[in-house]
């Protein structure tokens, strides 16, 4: 412990010299502003006011939608009520969201937090639901089988593990089988503060399975979402304050290798992959100042990125501002 705490505060020290206040205006995008875009064909969904962290589209239209997280530092719009898993049919010509009910005897409903999420789908069809969990401001793994005909989720059981201290999104690769990014190295919240500000880049991306465990890539400036190809090839992972999006080449025995990484002029959020296409759909903060500064009279824009061809010579990318 003497030796980690040496270690962090030379990490501290040596970051001041990096001229922090110049490096937090490039990484948060400070002065970046935007103009509001009408998009065509966009409608307001009811129910998600208290806002949703993370979604997940199911093959059939289905949607899982976390929303309530209480996160340090950022607004909270129903501090004092737990969160919830919400279900959305795209297939309807207007869709409306419906809150699941959670079952399952051990879970502790009035701390749920839900932050990023994730789908398997068996062989037999069943779907699994993991959702990366903050109770008490904790990092858990919670996993639920969905029972689409009583609209609940069954708790089968929390996962965790030394090596997931601060996950921010997850990517399930089997039941329970996942990549998870953490997003900050420390678990002090004085000394988290001081990671982000001095951007010390020490976060990670972990692979777990009940019967191994191992960091399979870090020196993240803040790992946020992550995804993975339709062909299960290539693991795509958000570098929040660097503004980039790393391209990896997953391998047999889960270990991953740096192939590219692509740049934006953005704060980069949750990846979603077109299962056609493979194009990333990409929520992005333009602003990263006003997330963690919020003004209820000048809230923090949003936009999303379409990236195609990501994995060939001809990539690009679109804007969509909101």
């Amino acid at each position: 412990m003497g030796k980690m705490t040496v270690l962090s505060l030379l990490g501290l020290g040596l970051a001041f010299f990096r001229d922090p206040w110049s490096s937090y205006q490039t990484r948060f995008n400070v002065f970046r502003e935007v103009e509001p875009v009408e998009l065509p064909n966009c409608n307001f969904v009811k129910g998600i006011e208290a806002g949703s962290e993370d979604l997940e589209i199911l093959s059939n239209g289905l949607v899982f939608v976390s929303s309530g997280l209480k996160y340090p530092g950022l607004k909270s719009f129903e501090h004092d009520k737990p969160g919830k898993i919400l279900l959305m049919n795209l297939n309807e010509e207007e869709p409306t969201v419906l809150e699941l009910r959670i079952i399952g005897s051990k879970f502790d409903l009035s701390s749920f937090n839900p932050h990023g999420i994730s789908t398997f789908t068996d062989e037999d069809n069943t779907v699994y639901l993991l959702v990366v969990n903050h109770p008490d401001f904790k990092s858990t793994v919670e996993l639920f089988k969905f029972q689409e005909e009583e609209k609940s989720l069954l708790h089968l059981k929390t996962i965790r593990h030394k090596l997931l201290p601060n996950m921010n999104d997850i990517v399930a690769v089997g039941p329970e089988h996942f990549y998870a990014t953490n997003d900050h190295y420390f678990l002090d919240p004085f000394l988290k503060s001081w990671e982000l500000y001095l951007g010390l880049a020490w976060s990670n991306v972990v692979y777990y399975s009940p019967n191994e465990v191992q960091m399979v890539a870090d020196g993240y400036d803040f790992a946020n979402g992550i995804n993975i190809s339709p062909d299960g090839k290539y693991v795509y992972v958000a570098e929040l304050m660097a503004h980039k999006i790393h391209v990896y080449e997953k391998h047999a025995n889960w270990t991953l290798t740096p192939l590219k990484h692509l740049d934006f002029n953005t704060l980069v959020d949750n990846i979603s992959v077109d299962p056609v296409t493979g194009d990333l759909w990409v929520g992005c903060h333009p602003n990263g100042k006003k997330i963690f500064f919020y003004d209820p009279k000048n809230p923090p824009p949003s936009e999303e990125l379409l990236s195609s061809d990501v994995l060939g010579t001809e990539f690009r990318y679109i804007l969509l501002q909101i």
